[in-house]
């Protein structure tokens, strides 16, 4: 698994890229109450906002962290939202993204460097 600096976590999965927040971003969030994602055959730009997080606490919109395709999200956080908060490194990924190259995550950073900056 991979983060970026946005709190977001990367996990190649045969072609495609899994992207979902980390447990530090869904702590600091506080009780997801509403989450929209983006659809499926979107074409984003890293750094394009493509989801929306609601939460008790703040809104917080997901970034891209790549250029590609979306091509799968997980609708069971739209009637359950809560699951960021109680999975949010398994059962409450975001979206599927599909990439030009899976390697591009190597430039991430890995769990010790996440650590690091969430110090």
């Amino acid at each position: 698994m991979k983060y970026t600096k946005e709190h977001e976590w990367l996990r190649v999965e045969g072609d495609l890229i899994v992207v979902g927040i980390t447990e530090h971003a869904a702590t600091a969030l506080g009780d997801v109450v509403f989450v929209e994602l983006p659809e499926v055959e979107t074409m984003v730009a890293e750094g394009d906002e493509i989801c929306v997080i609601e939460s008790v606490k703040a809104a917080s919109d997901i970034l891209a962290p790549l250029d590609g395709e979306i091509v799968a999200v997980n609708d069971k956080l739209v009637d359950n939202p809560s699951l960021v908060n109680t999975d949010p490194t398994g059962a409450a990924w975001f979206f599927k993204m599909r990439v030009e190259d899976t390697s591009v995550i190597d430039d991430f950073m890995d769990e010790d460097e996440y650590a690091e900056l969430i110090g």
